[in-house]
């Protein structure tokens, strides 16, 4: 892993940022010792989204800005959705995003056996009770936020009886969904998670870490603040739907610390308004439809938000960095325009990517009074943006391809391309004129016939003279066939998941995938020098956009997919 500098808030957004000035009045105070230490908890039931990927951007930000640490918590509590392919891919997408947690990843299968001793803590306490009833049943009861609840008619067992059936529970001697364990609070409460909340369920699962050891499972809100004050987490950072949890989260913490002869240090839950992207859906449920139902080809796929998936499609870790900069974080949800994140997957492209000639969709140029047989090797720049980056040379020919929409027979005056009897200039090589054309009998046109000035091959003296054109071509002798994937949005609806009498499924953009076949590079584009810190070999086509060379490609099939084009043109689809 590269080096490259990790973008964090820098100081103008800094005092703007509510969770700065929350840790900074904990800090003054000295709470902790004055020591930040954060985490970021993803469940491994799904590959991350850029949702996380904000997330991680702050929750690891927060700490690299203080000078503390951040941890990798899996949150590996529902063995039945869990995966170890799941975990592996959390830590290479927080990995690539530029961030290293502290220590060893931490795993809430780590804390089973503690969180079953403060549970029985809670039963001795009378604060929790082991319940008989269906889930249903227990729905029914919850009340509504202005209704008080009804009481489990198991409500107020023994302690004893309580204990006894934990640890029976706890053996296997009960069905899946037979008992639960709940916290004894306020079934009136006008908050309805301290409505007796689920703290265990019975799952006769095998866990990925722990194997077949327990078959009964800590339900989030039990296990979350806890496996925070194992770790000694300062401040836990959450998403905005978490803002109604925290009454239970200090809930749970006090009642398994109290007594305790000194102060404990406890950790405090912040939380702020999650990303939403238009465009495209968050929820791993219907992310993980989309791939188990074949409408995309996997977690990777280019067309989806994960992270796995924009790697792919050619975006890069300062990207993202700089877009969960830009969005910064609110207490209010918020729509985030996703044209937003390609601008900055565009600006820093356009700063590191290499320049390269590729035409998809070609029309064959014969240039009539260019000697057969001549190769010309014309130099071209790398990148205009980083003159470090040095140049190449381009082999130039009689016979050239150029874009098909790069010629219109009877163009309009401001059609500044090629067209019979008018003058364009080849990048990097010379003027031409096209002369006439030849086409098939479907009117289709098969080949340009151009002569050109030899006095204005570019770089030599009297190249100056002005054309209102420039092309971009590639020698058709030299040019080096590959496949090209073009991406569009996944979605045409700007909230495909927002209606409630149609199904999201009904919203997909059904281009979001057009497959080349024969499209041609100039032969040496490697020259051009594309190694980026995470190994993707990224380019600018000229005129054309940001492609990146795709995993799956070999020598004999190069395959590149489309990243984002040169400007914005969703806007004028709409």
């Amino acid at each position: 892993m590269s080096k490259e500098h990790i973008e964090t808030p820098n100081e103008e957004t800094t005092k703007t940022n509510f969770i700065h000035q929350e840790i900074d009045a904990d800090l003054q105070e000295n709470k902790n010792g004055g020591q930040v230490l954060t985490r970021f908890p993803p469940e491994p039931n799904g590959y991350l989204h850029i949702g996380h990927a904000k997330s991680i951007c702050l929750n690891f930000g927060l700490g690299k800005y203080y000078n503390g640490k951040t941890n990798l918590r899996f949150d590996d509590t529902n063995p039945v959705k869990e995966d170890t392919e799941y975990v592996d891919s959390i830590m290479e997408d927080v990995k690539w995003l530029g961030f290293n947690w502290n220590g060893e990843p931490h795993y809430t299968s780590d804390y089973f056996d503690q969180l079953y001793e403060w549970a029985v803590l809670l039963i001795k306490k009378g604060k929790a009770y082991v319940d008989d009833q269906t889930a249903e049943e227990i729905a029914s009861q919850k009340g509504s936020p202005t209704f008080p609840g009804t009481e489990s008619p198991h409500r107020n067992r023994s302690v004893e009886e309580n204990l006894d059936l934990f640890e029976r529970m706890k053996k296997g001697e009960f069905q899946n969904g037979e008992r639960v364990l709940r916290a004894k609070i306020d079934m009136a409460s006008p908050n309805m998670h301290l409505r007796d909340p689920l703290m265990y369920r019975i799952m006769h699962a095998h866990h990925h870490r722990t194997g077949d050891q327990w078959c009964i499972y800590p339900m989030y809100d039990f296990a979350h603040g806890q496996g925070d004050f194992v770790e000694g987490i300062t401040h836990s950072i959450c998403t905005l739907e978490f803002e109604v949890h925290r009454p239970l989260y200090e809930w749970f913490l006090n009642e398994i610390t109290e007594g305790q002869p000194e102060p404990v240090a406890k950790p405090r839950q912040i939380e702020f308004a999650r990303l939403n992207l238009n465009y495209t859906v968050m929820s791993k449920r219907k992310l993980l439809q989309l791939v188990n139902e074949n409408y995309v080809s996997g977690w990777d796929d280019p067309r989806m938000p994960t992270i796995s998936g924009l790697r792919r499609r050619g975006y890069t870790p300062a990207s993202i960095r700089r877009f969960a900069d830009e969005i910064g974080v609110a207490k209010r949800e918020n729509v985030i325009d996703v044209s937003l994140l390609e601008h900055c997957v565009r600006e820093d492209l356009n700063k590191k990517a290499p320049r390269v000639y590729a035409v998809l969709n070609p029309v064959k140029v014969v240039i009539t009074n260019y000697p057969e047989g001549q190769v010309e090797w014309m130099e071209a720049i790398n990148n205009p943006e980083d003159e470090s980056m040095g140049s190449r040379t381009l082999p130039f020919s009689r016979e050239i391809y150029i874009e098909r929409d790069d010629f219109m027979e009877n163009a309009p005056r401001k059609f500044f391309r090629m067209d019979i009897g008018r003058e364009v200039r080849l990048k990097n090589a010379y003027i031409v004129k096209c002369e006439s054309i030849t086409k098939d009998e479907n009117g289709e046109i098969t080949e340009i016939q151009c002569t050109y000035d030899p006095d204005t091959k570019s770089g030599m003296e009297g190249s100056n003279r002005k054309v209102k054109g420039t092309l971009h071509w590639v020698s058709i002798e030299h040019s080096k066939t590959v496949q090209v994937k073009q991406y569009d949005r996944l979605f045409m609806d700007e909230a495909p998941d927002s209606h409630k009498d149609k199904e999201f499924l009904e919203f997909l953009n059904p281009n979001s995938l057009n497959v080349i076949n024969s499209c041609y590079i100039e032969p040496n584009f490697m020259d051009a020098g594309a190694n980026f810190e995470d190994g993707i070999a990224r380019y600018q086509f000229q005129r054309l956009g940001y492609f990146c060379v795709d995993k799956d490609s070999t020598e004999e099939n190069i395959i590149f997919n489309r990243t984002v084009g040169l400007r914005d043109s969703w806007s004028k689809k709409k």
